[in-house]
């Protein structure tokens, strides 16, 4: 009898399950590569949702802030090697409030589960939905991520680049990398020299501060060796190799075009240890 219950309210419990969210998709005018089209149905305007100050009244940021929790701890570690182009699909607001991104892939869905991470743009994103049949994926968007990176300039039929998280086998063929966007860069200057391609890219000095020639950058998830840093211009540059351009979407931008960036994580570990006089208390022997 016990039994019979139990199921019975499984049953119940199965059947008010809500059903699969829809989307409402952006627009696929873009008139602007700093503002979004959305569908006159939605309800938050985007500006809100963005850059107001979070309120935690505000029931659509509460509902992305379940779904993809800003990290800023080491969750996940990735290697800037860029496994394959994926093509977003539908990116907007769900029914809930959420913002979600659907985004069409083969290799990152080998070995897919509910919650793995995966580096979109070098961005570390949770798959909330996937369909192998379908051969996409979800993930949510949290306001932070919207605000820190490039992501917002994506449309409907953008690629980007696509990394799982780092296995105990994986081959670590880059640096190491968080998938903590530190900053955005704008691209100023693409110019060819025989099949290679120098890119100089202009940001933030509190980014710019730790890059360093011949040091590690990750470049919208792409693990690159910086070579000139201009200070004055707070500007760095780099090169891509024909088999590089052909795999990555960094030529497939344009000059003025935004990148994320994240630079080397040993970098900030030896800024915020000469900055706590970590370096006064230490004698040599």
């Amino acid at each position: 009898m016990a039994v019979s219950l139990q199921f019975s309210s499984v049953t119940k419990t199965l059947k008010t399950i809500p059903k699969r969210k829809n989307f409402y998709l952006i627009s696929q005018t873009f008139p602007s590569r700093f503002n979004l089209s959305f569908s006159s149905n939605l309800k938050t305007p985007l500006s809100n949702l963005f850059f107001n100050t979070l309120n935690s009244k505000s029931t659509p940021i509460q509902s992305i802030s379940r779904k993809c929790t800003y990290r800023n701890s080491i969750q996940c570690l990735f290697t800037g090697i860029v496994e394959e182009l994926g093509e977003i699909k539908q990116l907007g607001y769900a029914e809930d409030g959420g913002f979600e991104m659907k985004i069409s892939a083969k290799t990152v869905l080998e070995d897919v589960k509910l919650g793995d991470s995966i580096a979109v743009n070098g961005t570390c994103l949770t798959v909330t939905e996937f369909d192998n049949k379908d051969s996409d994926f979800s993930v949510g968007l949290a306001p932070e991520t919207l605000r820190k990176t490039s992501l917002i300039e994506l449309v409907p039929g953008s690629l980007v680049n696509l990394e799982r998280a780092l296995l105990p086998s994986t081959r670590m063929g880059g640096h190491f990398v968080q998938g903590h966007v530190d900053g955005t860069g704008e691209i100023v200057s693409m110019e060819r020299e025989g099949d290679s391609l120098w890119v100089k890219v202009k940001t933030a000095p509190e980014v710019l501060k730790f890059i360093v020639p011949k040091g590690f950058i990750a470049v919208d998830g792409t693990s690159l060796t910086v070579v000139k840093v201009f200070d004055e211009e707070e500007c760095f540059n780099f090169m891509l190799v024909a088999y590089t351009q052909q795999n990555v979407v960094i030529p497939l931008k344009k000059i003025g075009q935004k990148v994320n960036l994240e630079v080397d994580i040993l970098g900030k570990y030896v800024e915020r240890l000469l900055r706590s006089g970590f370096t006064n208390v230490v004698t040599p022997t």
